[in-house]
């Protein structure tokens, strides 16, 4: 990052606040001017930034969040002994206090996004989520500086929150079948957010406290009004499965326009990547489920193990256990939904991206009959060479358990013992794999070997490399033939033809 005085015209007085530093900020692959934030008085700024090289880069999340000092050109580390990602620093607006978010545990990058706020005036550090069970994704001051607006997922959708900044209360503030993403504030009552779901696209909405904190949300915009105006949109149903060790896992159900419970559909099962993020009311270019029940598709989309918005048990308990109960919640949503008298069983795929790709394969090779066809974008085929390919070490560390040569490590030997490419023995059913020739998190070589692999066993296989693409299918022109190529496959097996 770089500071200089603006006139209107030029720039001057260009100061490198990282000088000499050999560091990143913002934070590579994602990070944004969410990194910055510039202290009330404007004689310093505070940046984001993992100040490690080479080997303890790799294998740590471990960020701080620092404070620039101009006139004085000296830098201190706010967040000096919290070990994992500590990101998004925003004052509060009289000043008093910055808020963040902070992961509790160095190499862990999916641990819960807690809340915390410093006293600018004592140094002194409070989690104001210690009683929230939910990891937060984004949040905004209050113009009052007594709470915090905030957005988490939460029983499959996203609300938007307040936060007390005394008593630490949490209110949820909406409670659309949606999710909200992005906060403006406006005033102490209301703040700008946008909405989106699995039918439509972000519109811009307003959230306000009304009188006796009656909450009034508003659309704002209808830019997309006038498109779905002329479309008959699928319809979404929330199901809760029964789990095989005794719990209830939300499902999401995209039934096809004119849906007709008296008809038989072909369904897919999606999986999601990650392998800890949401399964909720996501609206996408490529992953889009209205367009695949458009398509005449069931779409059945679990909340398994290891996604957030259930609490951080849920969420924890996949890592080290790629091949586990979450594979299990897979095959209770099928079994589940398979007893619907308008589910085609014989003609049911599955399909994911990233950990979906790994669990794609995984299916494939235990599946036992289930299903008729699967798809994989992106996928870890070969969990040990997974292990020493991928440019994040921390994730494959801590998810898969640690390194496949350490003999006494029960947890990392039984994730590579269960490495879908161990299983390519009992592969009997169509695949098509794609995958983007500039990705670095899961190398291409994974889906090229599962398509050899298929190959080899004789069953009918496609493969699609994009050579400029990375772990996602980006380009638009890309996208629309990622869309002709799946439904051309799956048609092609799930679609009787008559």
């Amino acid at each position: 990052p770089f500071v200089g005085n603006f006139d209107g015209s030029k720039i001057t007085d260009v100061v490198d606040i990282m000088d000499g530093e050999p560091y990143e900020s913002p934070m590579k692959p994602f990070g944004g001017i969410e990194s910055f934030a510039w202290t009330p008085d404007g004689n310093g700024l505070v940046y984001t930034s993992r100040k490690k090289t080479g080997l303890e880069y790799a294998i740590s999340t471990n960020s701080d969040l620092y404070l620039y000092d101009f006139a004085s050109k000296t830098t201190k580390n706010l967040t000096e002994g919290m070990m994992g990602y500590d990101t998004c620093p925003a004052f509060s607006p009289d000043g008093q206090y910055m808020a963040w978010l902070s992961m509790e545990r160095d190499g862990y990058e999916a641990d819960k996004n807690r809340l915390f706020v410093m006293n600018m005036a004592t140094g002194e550090k409070t989690d104001l989520t210690t009683e929230w069970d939910y990891t937060i994704e984004e949040f905004a001051w209050n113009p009052s500086s007594k709470s915090l607006w905030f957005i988490a997922y939460h029983q499959g959708i996203a609300p938007v929150f307040e936060i007390d900044l005394k008593s630490h209360a949490v209110t949820a503030l909406t409670d659309a079948v949606a999710d909200f993403t992005s906060l403006s504030p406006v005033d102490e009552k209301t703040v700008v957010t946008m909405n989106h779901s699995m039918l439509r696209p972000n519109e811009v909405f307003s959230v306000a406290k009304g009188k006796k904190n009656k909450i009034d949300v508003k659309q704002l915009t209808d830019v997309n009004g006038s498109i779905f105006a002329q479309l008959t949109m699928p319809t979404v149903e929330k199901r809760m499965v029964p789990t095989t060790d005794g719990k209830e896992m939300l499902t999401w159900v995209v039934y096809p326009p004119h849906f007709d419970a008296a008809k038989k559909y072909p369904a897919i099962l999606y999986l999601q990547g990650g392998p800890q993020s949401s399964v909720s009311q996501a609206w996408s270019y490529r992953w889009n489920f209205a367009l695949m029940g458009s398509n005449g598709y069931i779409v059945i989309l679990p909340n398994r193990r290891g996604v957030p918005g259930f609490g951080t048990e849920w969420e924890e308990q996949i890592s080290k256990d790629y091949p586990g109960q979450n594979m299990r919640d897979y095959l209770s949503a099928i079994d589940y939904m398979k007893q619907e008298p308008y589910i085609d069983a014989k003609h049911v795929g599955a399909t994911g991206a990233s950990y979906g790709g790994f669990s794609t394969y995984w299916l494939a090779g235990n599946h036992e009959g289930r299903f008729a066809a699967f798809l994989a974008h992106a996928g870890i085929f070969n969990t040990e060479a997974q292990y020493l390919e991928t440019e994040e070490m921390w994730f494959a560390n801590w998810d898969m358990g640690g390194a496949y040569w350490d003999k006494d490590n029960a947890a990392a030997q039984r994730t590579f013992a269960k490495s879908p490419h161990r299983f390519v023995d009992k592969w009997d059913t169509p695949i098509m794999i794609s995958h983007g020739e500039l990705d670095y998190r899961i190398l291409a070589s994974q889906g090229m070997s599962a398509f050899n692999a298929a190959k080899l066993r004789g069953i009918p296989a496609e493969m699609v490399i994009y050579p400029d693409e990375n772990h996602w299918i980006l380009k638009p022109q890309n996208a629309v033939m990622w869309q002709r190529l799946f439904f051309r496959w799956f048609d092609r097996w799930l679609k009787d033809e008559k």
